[in-house]
């Protein structure tokens, strides 16, 4: 499976673990052409293409089940493109597809507690059959 580049929400071990229910290994990465911006009046960015260098992290090892569950969280806002990542890699990113601010999204200022619960609630509607399983 294809490594996924992470920018926002996905970011953060909170989240992942509570779509996912596990924390796959994460690297710093770094796309230049790119900028993680603020969207108007929503909590999590958008990628979009600018001069600059958007940072996340590469999520790597994902299994195709997972990969359907977040391309599921993202939904029709977002299109999914190759990117490639200033240290030579080639990552999946999902990419947003309408109008965002000029500013930069901040994410010390994402207030993650109050989203994994929302994460919890969407995988809970998840599909039996889409849904990871619990280790155990």
């Amino acid at each position: 499976m294809p490594d996924l580049f992470v920018y926002g929400t996905l970011r953060f071990p909170e989240i992942l673990e509570a779509l996912l229910g596990r924390v796959p290994r994460l690297s710093p990465a770094s796309a230049d052409g790119w900028r993680v911006a603020a969207l108007p009046g929503l909590a999590y960015p958008g990628l979009v293409r600018a001069e600059g260098r958007a940072e996340g992290l590469v999520v790597e090892g994902l299994a195709e089940a997972e990969l359907e569950i977040l391309h599921a969280y993202e939904d029709d806002d977002y299109t999914v493109e190759t990117v490639p990542l200033t240290d030579g890699r080639r990552a999946l990113a999902y990419v947003w597809r309408h109008a965002a601010l000029p500013d930069a999204w901040d994410p010390a200022a994402f207030d993650v507690a109050a989203w994994v619960p929302v994460c919890v609630a969407f995988r809970a509607e998840l599909p039996r059959d889409r849904a990871p399983r619990e280790a155990g």
